[in-house]
């Protein structure tokens, strides 16, 4: 039997290329889940401002809800930790994988499966939402360029998803 390349990612690496649109696999980052009551007590522990607006993103840090942020790094990046505070701030970096839909049509692309508005959802801006009956983080870092941050057990499902919406527009 050949060697196979073992695959470590639960999608493609190569990009899946359309005439308006890419989707791609992001490159690695770390993530950590950053919880508390008092954001002060966490921009203390982590030395970085956090946003204090639910979707807004500031600093790497997206704010999900009241007391809770996702913070994402480039590759490996460790996380520098202060003095200790009452928080919650957990590695995730495994648990999810982001994936790139950027062009043209990337609005048209992510609308056929997800109910958001999304030719009015604000640049620099994230939030939970739902694609094809799965839980995802939408973030849009230009016009025509999202991020969707989705747990690897769905990624597969995702991504072949964002495939055939791209495929058939």
């Amino acid at each position: 039997m050949a060697d196979l390349p073992l695959r470590t990612e639960p999608v493609p690496i190569e990009p899946a290329t359309f005439a308006n649109v890419t989707i791609a696999l992001a490159p690695p980052m770390a993530r950590y889940s950053l919880r508390a009551r008092d954001a002060s007590l966490l921009e203390k522990a982590i030395g970085r401002k956090l946003p204090s607006e639910i979707g807004a993103i500031s600093d790497d840090a997206l704010m999900l809800g009241p007391d809770e942020w996702l913070l994402r790094l480039p590759g490996n990046t460790p996380l520098a930790l202060g003095e200790g505070a009452p928080v919650s701030i957990t590695d995730v970096s495994e648990r999810q994988i982001a994936i790139v839909v950027e062009g043209a049509s990337a609005v048209q692309v992510l609308q056929g499966a997800n109910p958001l508005d999304l030719a009015n959802f604000p640049v620099g801006n994230g939030k939970r939402t739902i694609f094809d009956g799965v839980e995802i983080l939408l973030i849009r870092e230009t016009e025509t360029r999202f991020v969707v941050e989705v747990w690897r057990s769905f990624a597969e499902f995702v991504w072949g998803t964002l495939v055939k919406c791209a495929s058939e527009g």
